[in-house]
């Protein structure tokens, strides 16, 4: 048995290469994430974070007017699920390696075609995907490198980089009403599109953000096709009014509230008051008396 142990250990070494493997153990620099929904795009930052630990970091260990990663170890990654505009220039849905070019005054901020990179090492400008400039701001002191998104709504928010007592801002903005309306438009591809509701719901999306009126009215009018409703004639009206098409509007007006029942017309002041169309509401409420 000894024997057999013995021979087995002189196979195991014989075997082992000859560098040791490093076995796993936390890193200097932790990794971290963070995401935010802006309308339906999904943007991420994936990065690590270094700490001040007491050091000169501007101008010293970051230098100025040199590539540098925005945090350690592999490049940080900037990621969006549609099209945006980084300070106005447009960055199309994709992956892309997060650099910058630090200054006392201006940062240049670099969205790379590869994402895969260690640190900035072997960064070439031929990959760039965008460059943008941005003006660097006091912050209040941060001993660990980090990324957040401020002030999201529907349409934007600004990614800020901060460390020490400096942070970095970058507006995003996004195209939200053309992003849903081709969003609804594949889903009206599948199951939705044998039913009223989502070719309406299409339709009113378009004329409350003042887009594709002609598709507006299209679609309207097939959820009527589909099945004829007090809201969808309504959906037709405001099509018509959008075209310039007042005394066909009336009509379809007149003819919505030829379908309607009281609960249906409240239903609907409800759902205009909720998409900041109060006008709207209250004309739909005045018109109660005119209900079958």
């Amino acid at each position: 048995m000894r024997l057999g142990l013995s021979l087995l250990a002189v196979l195991a070494l014989s075997l082992a290469p000859a560098a040791q493997q490093q076995l796993t153990t936390p890193r200097v620099s932790p990794h971290a994430s963070v995401s935010q929904t802006v309308g339906l795009t999904e943007l991420t930052v994936d990065y690590h974070r270094p700490a001040v630990n007491d050091r000169r970091i501007w101008g010293d260990l970051v230098p100025y007017g040199e590539v540098w990663r925005a945090g350690a170890n592999e490049n940080t990654v900037f990621e969006t699920s549609t099209d945006v505009r980084v300070e106005g220039e447009t960055l199309p849905a994709g992956r892309y390696g997060f650099h910058t070019i630090p200054d006392e005054d201006a940062w240049t901020i670099i969205f790379s075609t590869v994402s895969s990179a260690w640190g900035s090492y072997s960064y070439d400008p031929a990959e760039d995907a965008l460059r943008v400039t941005v003006t660097p701001r006091p912050g209040p002191f941060t001993e660990r490198l980090g990324f957040r998104f401020d002030a999201p709504d529907e349409t934007s928010a600004t990614l800020v980089l901060a460390w020490d007592e400096l942070e970095v801002p970058v507006r995003l903005t996004t195209d939200t009403p053309a992003i849903v309306l081709a969003n609804m438009e594949r889903e009206l591809r599948g199951v939705a599109g044998f039913y009223w509701e989502g070719w309406d719901q299409i339709a009113r999306y378009a004329l409350d953000t003042g887009r594709r009126t002609e598709d507006a009215l299209a679609w309207a009018e097939r959820s009527r096709e589909v099945r004829p409703t007090f809201a969808n004639t309504m959906t037709v009206a405001a099509a018509l009014d959008a075209l310039g098409q007042a005394d066909e509007a009336a009509e379809a007006r007149t003819a919505a509230f030829g379908l309607a029942t009281e609960d249906e017309v409240r239903a609907y002041a409800r759902e205009r008051r909720r998409a900041g169309r109060a006008d709207e509401a209250e004309a739909a409420l005045a018109r109660l008396d005119e209900i079958p």
